[in-house]
């Protein structure tokens, strides 16, 4: 197979335990072959045997170059907006106020479920597009707007079918226990048995690579969650959840147990969640999207994570309700000024441990061996891309080894 060779760059390789800040390699150069990386490491080292075989070269023109980025906490696929109920936020009504006048969570589902297939692949592309404009080259998408089997179902779908058609890596989750639809009012525990199936039958089409659960007070119980995340792992699926965001169920330690890949928002999580966390591997991802949208006032505990050395991802948490955002560049610099990363973790929580809290060990660092998904930055260091805000300096993105 022919190799691809390409330098004149700094790389930002965000290898764990380098010696310089980033993983930064000056004057670096990387070889592809087909969707993988070949070689990397400074320009000046590499083989004279793999440079021979590269039939072509690429002048990165000094640009800085680091892993694709990764949306690890996503709910893209969806219909309709919901900006009547941010006029309402904005007059008081808390997210709970709103949910209980049968807005939220509810709202969107009568509108993804009135929208056919074809509609929702519309709507969800533009917003994908806008991710991908900022280099986004693996994302999750969760489905959760459904909550039946046939429109779960359809939400999956959708998700499967822009991966293929925009050329991005798409990881779907299913959240059927995201919340109780009004059908099932009053009978919670019936509509966890539903959730099982849908599950079951979802998995078997193929369908499903993860499962959520949103365990809160104005969804489901720690018990309730327990069922999903048993009937998961009977299925050999892996689980993460929406933990511990507007108040401390204890959601964290229980997906722990589970060995989630992540748990999600965490502003009231407690230290024994956190130790949860540390041992069982679970990745912290923030969402400071939604803690900014939402006008939140509790951090999520970042010292106590750093203490416990707890991975820390980053994520946009697109949705209607919470977190309309389509910029991950964006999520980087609110990392930064609302929960205090820095950039060099705001970075990493974009791409290593973003694709940790994905279960994906061959991208998110730019080494050998790894998926050839990275991105060309008119920058000449990498904590420009959280320092500038609204700026996209994304010059090139190449996925699988080719220019996207």
């Amino acid at each position: 197979m022919s190799l691809t060779f390409w330098n004149n760059c700094n790389l930002a390789t965000m290898r764990a335990g380098a010696v310089m800040p980033y993983g930064l390699i000056p004057d670096g150069a990387l070889v592809v072959e087909g969707q993988t990386l070949r070689w990397v490491g400074p320009r000046t080292e590499v083989p004279a045997d793999l440079l021979e075989r590269c039939t072509t070269q690429h002048d990165a023109g000094g640009a800085l170059i680091t892993p694709g980025l990764i949306d690890c906490h996503t709910h893209l696929v969806y219909g309709g907006d919901r900006a009547h109920e941010f006029e309402m936020r904005l007059q008081g009504a808390s997210y709970e106020d709103i949910a209980a006048q049968g807005g939220g969570i509810a709202s969107t589902l009568l509108a993804t479920r009135n929208a056919r297939a074809e509609e929702l692949k519309a709507q969800s592309s533009v917003r994908l597009q806008q991710l991908l404009k900022e280099g986004v080259t693996t994302l999750e998408i969760k489905s959760g707007y459904g909550l039946s089997l046939m429109d779960e179902g359809k939400m999956l779908e959708v998700a499967r079918d822009l991966g293929q058609e925009h050329r991005v890596s798409v990881r779907t989750t299913f959240l059927g226990a995201h919340a109780v639809p009004a059908s099932f009012a009053g009978r919670a525990d019936a509509y966890i048995d539903e959730v099982v199936g849908m599950l079951r039958e979802l998995h078997r089409e193929g369908l499903v690579d993860a499962v959520d659960a949103f365990c809160e007070r104005i969804a489901f119980s720690p018990a309730q969650v327990a069922r999903v995340f048993e009937a998961a792992s009977a299925l050999n699926l892996p689980v993460k959840l929406h933990a511990e965001q507007l108040s401390d169920s204890g959601g964290a330690a229980l997906a722990a147990s589970f060995g989630a890949l992540s748990c999600d928002h965490l502003e009231w999580l407690s230290e024994e969640g956190a130790v949860a966390m540390a041992q069982a591997g679970s990745v912290a991802v923030l969402l400071p999207g939604a803690f900014y949208f939402l006008r939140e006032t509790r951090l999520p505990p970042i010292e106590l994570l750093r203490r416990l050395n707890v991975p820390i991802a980053v994520s946009t948490d697109c949705n209607p309700g919470s977190s309309p955002c389509t910029s991950l560049l964006l999520m980087l610099n609110m990392a930064c000024t609302l929960f205090r990363l820095t950039p060099e973790e705001a970075l990493v929580g974009v791409t290593r441990h973003a694709a940790q809290a994905l279960g994906l060990a061959d991208r998110g660092v730019l080494a050998t061996g790894h998926r050839a998904d990275f991105v060309l930055w008119n920058v000449k260091h990498p904590a420009q891309l959280s320092y500038a805000l609204g700026a996209n300096p994304c010059r090139e993105v190449v996925f699988e080894g080719q220019v996207r």
